[in-house]
């Protein structure tokens, strides 16, 4: 993998060509002081001053030490310490409330590559819808994924040269509440030729995927020819999409071959070994409760899980297909 081909998958580069077919964004390149702040591990945990009324979170995250059992009492020979200075970007601020506003009011943020998706959980909404900066700042500085962004974008390119990109932009994309987590699919490309479709998100079994598996790799194989076979300049390559309900197809994001990007539900030997011009195009999903991924859901890597027959997992995916079955025999029968 070269440099170019993991620039191109920076969402600024990619994302005036594929405007049209995708979800609607905003970008603001960011100083380096607000880099700076992200990368800075050295103090407390502070979210920045803001310089509207509308933002109600607290500058600094909350911390046990703060209770008042850990608290300096009256009297006490312990030199008082001056209040913390708050890190400040008001120019920053000021910008981004006025695209989040252009957006809809909400928005969810990445950078040049990644998404902060590993630090949903501390979000106050549990997920990566944010309406100000501060959130957006409590999404960034929780997010380990984001690392690889701000120093290991590069690793893997055998021509590395950068340490780091020249510049680094948030990107505010519109944010759908609506949107439905079984709908999302990345595409695998080798040699320009779509070699293989992974459901995205592998930790929950869907049964309308089941139900609708060769209808999605249609439309999904379809989308790819008309739009992004010949406009996408690398030759190895992975792309996620998004089917609506009324059965179109949108572009979410570009990845590189290997590296950073996650294979899901193949493997990268096997998608090595595939031949698109004779091997039949496949959509790999979760055909069952017993075959997720559990992923971060379990915080265990899969590895580590035993699911062989008769172990405690294994009961528990067997209890969970008969309750399954006994749904659809129910319904079955009320209808």
């Amino acid at each position: 993998m070269k440099e170019e081909e993991v620039n191109r998958c920076q969402i600024q580069n990619w994302y005036p060509k594929f405007k049209s077919l995708t979800i609607k964004t905003k970008f603001h390149q960011l100083p380096e002081s607000f880099i700076s702040y992200l990368t800075d591990d050295s103090g407390p945990f502070l979210l920045p001053n803001s310089v509207t009324n509308e933002d109600a979170m607290p500058n600094r995250v909350h911390n046990f030490e703060e209770e008042d059992d850990f608290q300096v009492t009256e009297g006490s020979d312990d030199e008082v310490k001056p209040p913390l200075k708050l890190p400040s970007f008001p120019q920053l601020e000021i910008e981004i409330k006025e695209s989040i506003v252009t957006l809809g009011g909400a928005i969810f943020p990445k950078l040049n590559w990644s998404a902060p998706k590993d630090a949903a959980w501390i979000s106050p909404s549990q997920n990566l819808s944010c309406t100000c900066l501060n959130e957006i700042a409590l999404l960034f500085r929780s997010s380990d994924s984001l690392i690889h962004d701000l120093w290991n974008a590069y690793d893997s390119c055998t021509d590395k040269i950068s340490s780091r990109p020249q510049s680094f932009f948030l990107a505010l994309r519109k944010w759908y509440p609506s949107l439905k987590p079984e709908m999302e699919f990345r595409c695998f490309v080798k040699s320009n030729e779509l070699v293989g479709i992974s459901q995205r998100e592998v930790t929950t079994f869907y049964p309308v995927l089941v139900n609708e598996k060769d209808l999605l790799k249609g439309l999904i194989e379809e989308f790819f020819e008309d739009n992004i076979r010949l406009e996408f300049e690398s030759e190895n390559y992975t792309f996620d999409v998004y089917v609506t309900k009324e059965r179109k197809v949108k572009l979410i994001d570009f990845n590189t071959w290997f590296g950073s990007t996650l294979p899901l539900m193949y493997t990268w030997e096997e998608l090595e070994e595939i031949n698109g011009e004779c091997d039949e195009l496949e959509l790999r999903i979760v055909e069952s409760r017993r075959s997720v991924l559990p992923g971060l859901k379990t915080a265990v890597p899969y590895d580590y899980l035993d699911v062989s027959s008769g172990s405690g997992w294994d009961q528990v995916f067997k209890k969970a297909e008969e309750e399954f079955e006994n749904e659809n025999q129910w319904l079955d029968e009320v209808a």
